[in-house]
C-alpha cells in the first residue's frame, strides 16, 4: 500500500522576517487577534490516502481472491473429487471418473465468473458471495455442455486405452488424440462464454467452435494451459490441477479476453 508522505502546511504564515508578520505573543499579554476576515494560522494535514489503493493492496486483493475461490471450488467439486480418490486407474473405472468429475464443471464456471469481477480494491472484496451467485446462475448451463464433452471425452480415452483390441491403423490413435484435445480446447471456450454470458447451449456450442479458429493466439493460450498442467501433473502430482485450479483459471480468463471482447461487441444487445 503506497501512500503520499503527510506535509504539514501553516496556512496564513508569512516568510520570516516578513512586515506581515505580527511579533510572537510575550507571556502575560494577551493574544493577537487576526484581522477581521481572516482565520488564524494553524497547522493542517492532507486527508490521508484512501486504504487499498496501492500496489500492495491490489496484490493482497488478489491473492484472497485466489485463496477463496481456489477453496470454494473444491468445496463445490468435493463429491466427485471423494468418488475419484475411492477409484483406482484401471482403464474400467473410466466411467465412473467422468461421472465424478460432473460437479467440476459448474464449480469452474463459478470461479470464472468470480474471478472475472473481482475487485482490486482490499476494502471491497466479496469473492465468496460471487461465486456462489455464479455457481447459481451457470450450474444448469454448465451442465448441459459438460456432460456431453466428458461422455465423448470418455468414449475416446476408453477406446485408446483399448485401441489393441479395436485392430484399428496406428494412424486412428494419432487421430482420436488429436480430436480429444481440440475437444478439450473447444470445452475452455465454452466454459469460458458459459460462466461471462447467457446464451443457449446450442448457441454456446456454435460460438466456441467458431472461436477456436477465429482467435487461434486465444486458442493456443488454452493449449499451453493444457500442456502445462499435464506436464505438471505427470512430474510431480495428480492433484496439482486442483492444487492450482484458481491462477490456471485466471490465465486462461487473460488469454480469452479477445473472444470476450468480439463476443461482447457483435453477438449480445
Amino acid at each position: 500500500m503506497t501512500g503520499t508522505s503527510r506535509v504539514r502546511a501553516a496556512t496564513g504564515r508569512a516568510g520570516a522576517g516578513s512586515h506581515d508578520t505580527p511579533p510572537a505573543d510575550r507571556p502575560g499579554t494577551a493574544p493577537r487577534r487576526p484581522p477581521t476576515g481572516q482565520r488564524p494560522p494553524e497547522d493542517r494535514e492532507p486527508p490521508a490516502p484512501s486504504f487499498g489503493t496501492g500496489s500492495l493492496s491490489r496484490a493482497a486483493a488478489l491473492i484472497h481472491t485466489l485463496l477463496t475461490v481456489e477453496g470454494l471450488l473444491l468445496v463445490a467439486a468435493s463429491p466427485g473429487l471423494a468418488g475419484l480418490l475411492l477409484l483406482g486407474p484401471a482403464p474400467a473405472n473410466l466411467p465412473l471418473a467422468a461421472v465424478c468429475l460432473l460437479p467440476l464443471g459448474p464449480a469452474t464456471t463459478a470461479a470464472l465468473y468470480a474471478l472475472d469481477r473481482r475487485d482490486r480494491d482490499l476494502t471491497d472484496l466479496h469473492p465468496a458471495r460471487c461465486y456462489w451467485r455464479g455457481w447459481r446462475l451457470n450450474a444448469v448451463p454448465a451442465l448441459k455442455l459438460w456432460t456431453p464433452l466428458l461422455a465423448w471425452l470418455t468414449v475416446i480415452a476408453f477406446t485408446l486405452t483399448h485401441f489393441t483390441a479395436t485392430g484399428l491403423p496406428g494412424w486412428w490413435a494419432v487421430l482420436l488424440g488429436a480430436i480429444g484435445v481440440g475437444s478439450l480446447l473447444w470445452g475452455a471456450h465454452a466454459l469460458v462464454l458459459t460462466a461471462l454470458f447467457a446464451f443457449r447451449a446450442r448457441d454456446t456450442t456454435h460460438l466456441a467452435g467458431y472461436f477456436l479458429f477465429r482467435h487461434a493466439r486465444a486458442t493456443l493460450g488454452a493449449a499451453s494451459l493444457l500442456v502445462l498442467t499435464a506436464a505438471g501433473t505427470a512430474v510431480l502430482t495428480e492433484a496439482l490441477p486442483a492444487l492450482l485450479a484458481a491462477p490456471l483459471l485466471l490465465s486462461l480468463l487473460h488469454s480469452s479476453r479477445p473472444v470476450i471482447a468480439e463476443t461482447q461487441e457483435d453477438f449480445t444487445v
